[in-house]
């Protein structure tokens, strides 16, 4: 969504906005942020830009639907993220001279709009977390056989010793006796 920011321009002091966006991000991209993550429903964007004596901050709330697998377990998860968004908007021309690690804290007007889609896809793969876990104390997967470990322990860890360790449960089985 391009937002028409001319009146703020002329001396308008408030606009705001509510929409959704349609995050198109393909979860299979293995050179995205985003791999292995889907979003059902598009992402609800609310906020406002308010003008005070030609200094104007934007503040928006976002939040968005996903699905993902846990990081330990595979277990599919789903929940809703959300961010809340300030920055600074400026025209172009009055940021010219800024290194390119600081242009990202402004939301940078162009011939008189700003593009918001853009600039929320960038932040979400910014933001976002780079994995999940179905549950804080998740066991994971057996390293073996691949069995969920947090729905029962399997038998194959149990079975096989560690050949390094032969002797000293030859030890512990003797003490046994």
């Amino acid at each position: 969504m391009k937002l028409d920011l001319r009146p703020l321009l002329a001396g308008e002091r408030l606009l705001a906005f509510d929409y959704e966006l349609l995050l198109d991000i393909d979860p299979e991209d293995t050179s995205s942020f985003l791999y292995g993550v889907s979003f059902p429903s598009p992402m609800k964007v609310k906020g406002d830009i308010t003008n005070t004596a030609g200094y104007m901050r934007m503040q928006l709330d976002l939040s968005v639907d996903y699905t993902a697998q846990c990081a330990r377990c595979l277990s599919p998860i789903s929940g809703t993220f959300s961010l809340d968004l300030e920055k600074t908007v400026a025209p172009r021309n009055l940021l010219g001279d800024l290194d390119e690690d600081k242009l990202d804290d402004y939301a940078i007007i162009e011939d008189g709009f700003l593009d918001m889609d853009e600039q929320l896809r960038a932040q979400i793969e910014m933001e976002f977390p780079a994995r999940f876990l179905c549950r804080e104390d998740c066991k994971g997967l057996c390293q073996r056989c691949g069995k969920n470990l947090n729905e029962g322990e399997c038998d194959c860890l149990k079975k096989e010793i560690d050949p390094r360790l032969l002797p000293l449960q030859k030890l512990l089985d003797e003490m046994k006796k």
